[in-house]
């Protein structure tokens, strides 16, 4: 009997092993700085972190993406839950929205994604490893008055992305910065092939000894350089609970009166359409990551988010997306399987209940490093340079998604790339399905492929430009869907011709259904 399914599985844990905790390590700072961002418990960004890892990894078709707390749900959540009037009652409405998940999913609404074009997906790759790099520098420099979650232009001190690195380089720590260097130099250092050949970085993954490296530099600091130290401020920021009924007391059940209020399921379904799109969107991005080029079982997707938002809500978690820094994250350090995720989701569990005291001592330099190697990796130059090479109607998509998500967020962003990259497809296709020749007066119209409404204009036009006394084969024979609009123009177009003295022959115009 053959055992290369488990065998297989069990030879991926040595990839898996070390990507689960980089992703860990990216996804902690995150899961903490999105609850604070969306003015909630800290403990709820873990919540969601953790049932997004075990939960959502464990029951989803994709092998390498990452679910948890996402920064693009953070105005929702604060606009939500001041409609509902408090955490509880929003808290119902995440309940809710895995409901409206789950109904998509059976539904099969995931197809959608199939309908998002290459370009965009890329360039909101490229413009998420850019705002990483952009928003990780003041946490670098030592400039932590925006949480790690947010990931948006406008800040909520009033400051914007452009703004912070001005201040933050006016304000750095000589602490913070050496810490940085030091880690960034580490995991440069450990991308090199002959480094990677070391038993010692084959045993110790480079992120976890530039955590280790930094809490120790950090404490020789507070020693030696007291200038220099991170206070609690410029940490990692955990709770730490002083017993189990303190820490179970950290878990809140949703206010079920709320369901009287209407307004809890348009909050429901809107934190459900908006998880959806930012899922799918995430998990196709994932895809074209992924080396060995797998293919995520939308509908599945849709049916697993909805479990997790279904138990996040229940537990007074934050809603759960798959969220591509971590699954970029994931898939940069090596994962090869769904193990990774899953482990991700343990070691945030694991931390919260027996070490939030050690967490705390890890200065956000040390994890701002890691996210600027893996902003790094998304947005490679050699990125931009191949997307120019495919052509202006290729690259202005994928500019145009970049600068949208730098200077909104993330899905206002999307929407725009989304929305242009659809025109440039009309455009594309405006010309393509009808070609014109001539010879003398003999004019010869081929209908390509699908011929609809989008075509109109440009076919009438040429048709207007065929002079009298001609005569015109208009020749459909290659279309697999004519318009109704179109067939019907033509018929138009050959009643009409005879008054300038055209003969029109029309070839296989019927209408397609």
């Amino acid at each position: 009997m053959s055992q290369s399914k488990p065998a297989g599985l069990l030879n991926t844990w040595q990839k898996d092993v070390p990507a689960s905790i980089v992703v860990f390590l990216v996804a902690l700072p995150l899961c903490l700085g999105i609850a604070q961002a969306s003015e909630v418990p800290l403990f709820a960004g873990l919540i969601s972190g953790i049932i997004g890892g075990i939960v959502v990894g464990y029951l989803s078709g994709s092998a390498l993406s990452v679910s948890g707390p996402a920064a693009g749900l953070i105005t929702i959540v604060l606009v939500q839950k001041e409609a509902l009037g408090g955490f509880q009652a929003f808290a119902l409405a995440v309940l809710l929205a895995g409901h409206f998940q789950l109904a998509f999913g059976f539904l099969k609404l995931g197809t959608i994604a199939y309908f998002f074009p290459v370009s965009v997906i890329k360039g909101m790759l490229a413009a998420i490893g850019l705002t990483l790099i952009l928003k990780q520098i003041p946490h670098a420099l030592g400039s932590d008055n925006d949480p790690e979650g947010q990931l948006g232009f406008v800040q909520p001190d009033g400051e914007n992305t452009f703004s912070e690195l001005w201040l933050a380089i006016q304000h750095l720590s000589a602490g913070a910065v050496t810490i940085s260097l030091i880690s960034l130099a580490i995991l440069i250092l450990a991308e090199q092939k002959a480094v990677k050949k070391l038993l010692f970085f084959k045993i110790v993954p480079a992120p976890f000894l530039v955590v280790g490296l930094g809490i120790g530099l950090n404490l020789f600091f507070e020693q030696f350089v007291p200038g220099w130290y991170q206070a609690a401020s410029h940490r990692v920021a955990l709770e730490v609970s002083g017993s189990t009924s303190e820490f179970l007391g950290q878990f809140n059940l949703p206010d079920f009166t709320a369901l009287r209020n209407y307004k809890v399921y348009v909050a429901a379904f809107t934190i459900a359409l908006v998880a959806s799109l930012e899922t799918l969107l995430s998990v196709e991005a994932t895809d074209k990551l992924d080396p060995l080029k797998r293919s995520t079982p939308v509908n599945r997707e849709l049916r697993a988010q909805g479990v997790g938002n279904t138990l996040s809500g229940l537990i007074g978690g934050l809603p759960i997306t798959a969220v591509i820094v971590r699954s970029s994250a994931n898939v940069s350090s090596g994962a090869q399987s769904k193990v990774s995720a899953i482990l991700h989701g343990l070691f945030l569990l694991s931390t919260a209940v027996f070490i939030p005291h050690i967490l705390n001592l890890i200065p956000l330099s040390s994890l701002a490093a890691i996210l600027l190697l893996v902003g790094y990796k998304l947005a490679r130059p050699s990125l931009v340079l191949s997307m120019y090479d495919k052509g202006w109607d290729q690259f202005a998509p994928f500019a145009i998604t970049i600068i949208a998500i730098l200077f909104t967020d993330l899905l206002q962003g999307i929407l725009i790339g989304i929305g242009i990259g659809l025109l440039f497809v009309i455009k594309t296709n405006y010309r393509k399905a009808v070609t014109v020749t001539h010879i003398g007066s003999d004019y010869l119209i081929k209908l390509k492929k699908d011929v609809s409404f989008v075509n109109k204009a440009y076919l009438r036009h040429k048709l207007n430009e065929i002079p009298a006394n001609s005569e015109v084969i208009i020749d459909g024979t290659r279309s697999q869907f004519i318009d109704n609009d179109i067939a019907e123009m033509l018929e138009d177009y050959r009643e009409s011709a005879r008054n300038n003295n055209i003969v029109v022959t029309l070839k296989s115009t019927a209408v397609s259904n």
